[in-house]
């Protein structure tokens, strides 16, 4: 009754049959019962093949037997059926006797498998330890996980299909899919639901032998005991916060993998899926889209010719209502690579009323699907809490007393997981052996392709991948905030007072130089320009000033960014730059005590009014004289769009006066005459002076409205104010003799030039003030900023996916994986060789 194990010596490790060197088998031999005692135990086969020909000879139709039953009176009938019922108890007795004596051999086959196993699992013990270096079988299965890792992040857009064996784990929602593949882990490692979805995105578990039952994610390094409770309960807890986190929003399932390896003694070496269970309707709570996603996701995974389908049918429902059968009759019609499990087979041979129902679902004539196995298995009494191995024992004494098996519904290598473990493993290394070179080979032409692409396109060039693109980016753009500690203070200091005064020219101007020199005396001009200074120091000019600041440092920085260095430039790197310049510049945050300290700098430097010499008066001068030209040519320009052309480009262009404009223009011209009878008119039209010129303008035939006037008159008298106050300056050349004398016995009074030179200081201090801020201080937290931004992409693979674009990166990670894939490969292919 031992089965023959020939074909399956390349599963035992080498040192197992070293094993006769450090343990005494003839003591084991001798503990062991004879043959003599075996046979005894054995039933007399003989006798019972006699006696189901003679039955068979007695039943059969036509016999003499069935001549002399009805030849017989109907006492002799009586008796007949009498021997009748006492053969088939006799028939009923011998099906037990030898049902017994199978299980009981198999018990012994267990124990000694149990004794191997714990044999295994001290000499993988001091394996761990370092007696024996030889960890070939240890680390083979781990080797082709690996290339698997790497083939689910590699898109293959050169035509180069991921064909490699796998185990695709399929089923209906809530089948049992979850609850086999922990039975074949040999723990319960997956969150669990009642009847929700708790698989929302595919998990690949490898499974191989170790001294210890650990489990760990590829992208971790912390082990989960699995023979600790506290342990499983995190390593479940993990793997759904896993799965939540790679549902987008507005999602219920992922594509993303979820990669997992589990070691532990006597389990058998595979990689295995586990997939979203199929939904025949979305219920709430799910996205529109669930159903065909999942779909979509099992089509992906089972289209693989090499991938082994494991179908789950959940077999305490009916079978025509599951929807995952057709599916993959769809995807493997031959049933060449599908193995059929059927589970719950406890609850199904309760409720089913007839037990051949079931036999008829296990061969697979309830529905069009062909398979290469089939399996009954009991994966627990549906609580969450019961361990593995009081699942095993449930199952073995269930399949011990069920009718499957007595009626021979069932044959005994057809049920438990252990069995079917078995079976799946061994199928997954047949498909690995048969197709594992074709799939290099195809990698290596993938390889030779893309190598002869990259010659051609990109000769002069390495082959950089996303990442290495990025630290070489990571580098010039941290030179680059460097040079921004080069700029000279001298470059600083001019664009800030260029550009603050820009920004505050307008108030200046508007709001304290016009209003102020509207005054009728000296003491009146200085009393309003000192309020009105004092109201901007207290409320807005510190606040404009680190505006100008914080945005002359963003333009410096994407100045260096953005400055193209000739040859050395790679505009790949643009997106990133830019990208992170705007990152930094958000993040970047001004010290907000700067504006205190620069109002009381601001507030001292406007209150100085000691010019300590003529050049310092001069270029008072020249500042007023620059801004008031500047100032006079925009009004100019004001003036010439209200009135139009005149006659000169008329003449040279061909252009015409609107209506409107003509009307503007007779006005100005009446406006032009009120100032030439009033030189020193105030800069306000009374009313009547309103009504005096459109009473003229309408004694003319034109219309005007008051407003209008109004308007007209604020250009030509602001034209008329610069104008003077220009000629003024011109004046104020030679007051600098009578400043220092405070004007005294002199007509000449300069008080505009003094509150320009006060302006003008004031922006040269402030601008001296923010430069040593921004090099001492802002800089450094810039640079500062950078680098942080720099970390957090170089973790976040979606944002240099997103910013490192182009055929050149794409290329060169296409050839990085292809290379490592084939690699491994190789390797991997050597070493089973090495094993066979």
């Amino acid at each position: 009754m031992m089965p023959d194990l020939d074909e399956y010596k390349w599963i035992v490790p080498d040192f197992i049959w070293e094993l006769d060197e450090h343990i005494d088998f003839e003591k084991l031999i001798k503990a062991l019962p004879d043959a003599d005692d075996l046979a005894k135990l054995l039933p007399d086969f003989d006798k019972i093949g006699e006696s189901f020909t003679s039955l068979k000879g007695f039943f059969s139709p036509g016999s003499p037997g069935e001549t002399a039953f009805r030849a017989t009176d109907q006492g002799y009938d009586n008796d007949k059926q009498y021997k009748k019922v006492s053969d088939k108890e006799k028939i009923d007795q011998l099906q037990e006797e030898l049902l017994r004596t199978q299980l009981k051999y198999q018990r012994m086959l267990e124990r000694l498998e149990k004794e191997n196993k714990e044999l295994r699992k001290l000499v993988l013990q001091r394996d761990d330890k370092g007696i024996h270096q030889r960890k070939l079988k240890k680390s083979l299965i781990d080797m082709y996980s690996e290339v698997l890792d790497i083939l689910s992040d590699y898109d293959a857009s050169y035509n180069t299909q991921d064909h490699l064996p796998r185990v695709v784990v399929v089923g209906d929602q809530s089948a049992g899919k979850t609850s086999v593949l922990e039975m074949i882990a040999q723990a319960r490692i997956f969150p669990r639901g009642s009847g929700e979805m708790m698989t929302r995105s595919p998990v690949k578990v490898t499974l191989s032998e170790g001294p210890h039952h650990v489990a760990l994610f590829k992208d971790s390094s912390r082990e989960f005991d699995l023979t600790k409770e506290e342990d499983l309960a995190a390593l479940r807890n993990e793997i759904e916060i896993r799965m939540r986190n790679s549902v987008k929003e507005g999602c219920t399932v992922s594509t993303e993998t979820i990669s997992l390896s589990v070691k532990g003694p006597g389990l058998q070496r595979m990689v295995l899926v586990d997939l979203p269970g199929v939904i025949s309707t979305v219920t709430s709570g799910m996205a529109p889209d669930t159903k065909e996603t999942i779909f979509s996701i099992s089509k992906a995974y089972m289209q693989n010719p090499n991938a082994i389908i494991l179908c789950i049918q959940d077999g305490s429902v009916d079978a025509e209502r599951s929807i995952v059968t057709d599916l993959v009759s769809q995807m493997d019609p031959q049933g060449k690579r599908t193995i059929f499990v059927l589970t719950k087979v406890d609850l199904a041979e309760k409720n089913v009323a007839s037990p051949s129902r079931i036999q008829q679902i296990i061969e697979g004539k309830l529905f069009p699907m062909k398979a290469l196995g089939y399996f009954a298995v009991v994966t627990g009494k549906g609580n969450s809490s019961e361990s593995i191995e009081s699942i095993k024992e449930y199952e073995e004494e269930f399949f011990q007393n069920s009718k499957l098996l007595k009626t021979c519904m069932l044959k005994a290598h057809q049920v438990t997981t252990k069995n079917l473990s078995l079976a799946v493993s061994d199928c997954f290394w047949k498909m690995v052996r048969e197709s594992v070179e074709q799939q290099a080979d195809a990698f290596k032409a993938t390889r030779f392709n893309l190598e002869t692409e990259w010659k051609n396109n990109y000769p002069r060039l390495r082959e950089l991948d996303r990442n290495e693109l990025f630290e070489k980016a990571k580098n010039e753009i941290l030179d680059e905030v460097i040079s921004l500690t080069q700029v000279t203070p001298k470059h600083w200091e001019e664009i800030l007072q260029k550009t603050l005064w820009e920004r505050v020219s307008t108030h200046v101007i508007e709001n304290i130089y016009l209003p102020a020199a509207q005054t009728m005396n000296s003491g009146t001009f200085n009393t309003t320009v000192d309020i009105k200074l004092k109201q901007w120091t207290d409320k807005q000019l510190p606040n404009k000033a680190v505006e100008v600041a914080w945005e002359t440092l963003q333009e410096e920085f994407a100045r260096f960014m953005t400055e193209q260095k000739g040859k050395e430039h790679d505009d790949i790197f643009d997106k990133l730059k830019q990208a992170v310049k705007e990152e930094s510049i958000k993040r970047h945050k001004w010290n907000e005590r700067a504006e205190d300290s620069l109002r009381v700098i601001q507030h001292n430097a406007l209150e100085d009014r000691s010019i300590s010499d003529k050049q310092q008066w001069d270029a008072a001068i020249h500042f007023m004289e620059e801004t008031l030209q500047s100032r006079l040519k925009d009004t100019e320009s004001v003036i010439e769009d209200m009135v139009g052309p005149d006659w000169k480009k008329r003449w040279l262009y061909w252009t015409g006066r609107t209506k409107e404009q003509n009307i503007r223009n007779e006005t100005k011209n009446e406006l032009e005459k009120l100032i030439k009878c009033n030189e020193e008119h105030a800069a306000y039209l009374a009313n009547d002076e309103v009504t005096t010129v459109r009473k003229n303008l309408e004694a003319r035939g034109i219309t005007v409205d008051p407003c209008l006037i109004k308007d007209t008159w604020h250009q030509i008298y602001r034209r008329y104010f610069l104008k003077t106050a220009l000629n003024h300056c011109n004046l104020c050349r030679r007051g600098f003799y009578y400043y220092q004398r405070h004007f005294v016995d002199s007509e000449l009074e300069c008080n505009d030039i003094v509150l320009f030179w006060r302006i003008q200081r004031m922006l040269a201090i402030t601008a001296n003030t923010l430069r040593q801020q921004l090099t001492n201080t802002e800089v450094r937290r810039l640079e500062k900023n950078v680098k942080e931004v720099l970390e957090d992409f170089a973790e976040d693979n979606e944002k240099k996916v997103k910013l490192l674009t182009g055929k050149r990166v794409q290329l060169a990670e296409d050839l990085k994986k292809v290379r490592e894939i084939q690699e491994k490969l190789e390797a991997f292919i050597e070493a089973l060789h090495q094993e066979k």
